[in-house]
């Protein structure tokens, strides 16, 4: 996980670094209009779009059946077409530990740990966005939505499963392999990497820090990326920076 989030932060900054040496006025705002408005307002004529952020989410849906309340990280840079419109690609990551009742469905089923069990699971998307925004001298808002690749990853090791044991969409979440109906025995590491095009839509509020071009931002969106038995649904409130 580190090293995909370390691989997508250096993309990340390497867009920034182009996009900032080909930064030029808007149509309409040439470089030789009156130097009277605050730089706040200077940074709306900007092509640059940055944002990183993180704060809590939560799984909805089927996925709440599964796992619990977590964190997310996301991180973009794109292209403004106007003081309204932008591009935006995004890096995104949620992890969602499995809840209580996800746990006591496979212990009831005959699941004996074997030292300590291990569980986890995490969501990552690289998407592509398209925003609209409406913003003042000091607050904005906005509204987002797009699509692209999401890979729902979950591992569960260390454990001994007893004969017999009846294959349910407890056991398909974590990657077992019901061929024959039943949970397969001869293993004490599950895996399942779900791949799937999904999409999202959600908003945001902005408020500029002093005069500068930086503004704080909190956001909700929500994500949905369908699977053959278990879609992947969940709903992350973002705090961060946007400039």
């Amino acid at each position: 996980m580190h090293k995909q989030i370390l691989v997508a932060i250096a993309t990340i900054g390497f867009v920034t670094a182009v996009v900032g040496q080909t930064q030029a006025p808007l149509p309409g705002t040439g470089s030789s209009a009156p130097n009277t408005s605050s730089s706040a307002l200077n940074n709306l004529d900007s092509k640059l779009d940055v944002h990183i952020g993180g704060g809590p989410a939560t799984p909805v849906g089927t996925t709440s059946n599964f796992a619990g309340l977590n964190g997310n990280v996301q991180v973009g840079a794109g292209y403004k077409f106007n003081r309204h419109s932008s591009i935006v690609g995004e890096f995104f990551w949620q992890g969602l530990p499995p809840n209580r009742k996800a746990i006591v469905q496979i212990l009831q089923a005959g699941v004996t740990p074997n030292l300590q069990l291990h569980t986890s699971s995490n969501v990552y998307a690289m998407t592509a966005e398209y925003m609209y925004r409406r913003e003042g001298t000091r607050f904005g808002y906005y509204g987002i939505g797009g699509g692209g690749w999401y890979d729902r990853y979950s591992q569960l090791k260390n454990y001994t499963i007893a004969p017999g044991t009846v294959c349910t969409s407890y056991w398909d979440w974590w990657g077992f392999q019901c061929a024959t109906g039943l949970v397969p025995t001869d293993n004490v590491l599950a895996t399942k990497g779900v791949n799937s095009i999904g999409v999202n839509v959600g908003g945001g509020l902005t408020i500029r820090l002093g005069d500068s071009g930086l503004k704080v931002y909190i956001e909700s969106r929500y994500h949905y990326a369908p699977s053959n038995r278990l879609s992947t649904q969940m709903v992350p409130v973002t705090f961060g920076f946007r400039w």
